[in-house]
């Protein structure tokens, strides 16, 4: 008996035994962990973001990489706002016997925020190059962080999921 974040059995044979209300708190914690991790390199990238305006290059950008960098900032923030989305739920949730809920919930909107940081991380990535080296550079330095990112993201994860 084992489970997912959602805190569903499955029938595999390395699982635990524990009750619904222990896999619950189990999967609450962990998902806790991960969201401390990711929302540390969230809020770097924001406030990176947030400050190049007041750089003296700045004023250089031309109409794509003012665009580029507005769209980051919006994105950056709405991942940010993802990443607390789960402790806004509990909050609002907190002793109403919810937590099969409230771990759903929460995993959910963790993998939205994967996916938000992900572009995050690629369009920062493509504005640096496009500013430092040229165009080209940053589609293609982009991509490739883009493309690396859906490897490890996904399909390592699914990989190892059907291996095991």
């Amino acid at each position: 008996m084992s489970d997912d974040a959602t805190g569903s059995t499955t029938d595999r044979p390395h699982g635990r035994p524990e009750t619904p209300e222990q896999r619950s708190d189990r999967n609450w914690s962990e998902l806790l962990q991960e969201l401390r991790v990711m929302q540390t390199g969230v809020q770097i990238l924001t406030g990176f973001l947030l400050t190049l305006p007041f750089q003296q290059r700045f004023a250089d950008l031309d109409t794509y990489q003012i665009t580029l960098y507005l769209v980051l900032v919006v994105l950056s923030v709405a991942t940010t706002g993802m990443l607390v989305s789960p402790v806004a739920l509990h909050r609002a949730l907190f002793r109403r016997h919810l937590k099969k809920e409230i771990v759903t919930g929460g995993d959910r909107m963790t993998r939205v925020a994967i996916v938000l940081m992900a572009f995050v991380m690629t369009g920062a990535v493509m504005l640096v190059f496009d500013v430092v080296v040229g165009r080209t550079a940053g589609l293609v330095v982009g991509g490739s962080i883009l493309g690396v990112l859906l490897v490890l993201w996904v399909v390592v994860p699914v990989v190892v999921h059907r291996r095991s």
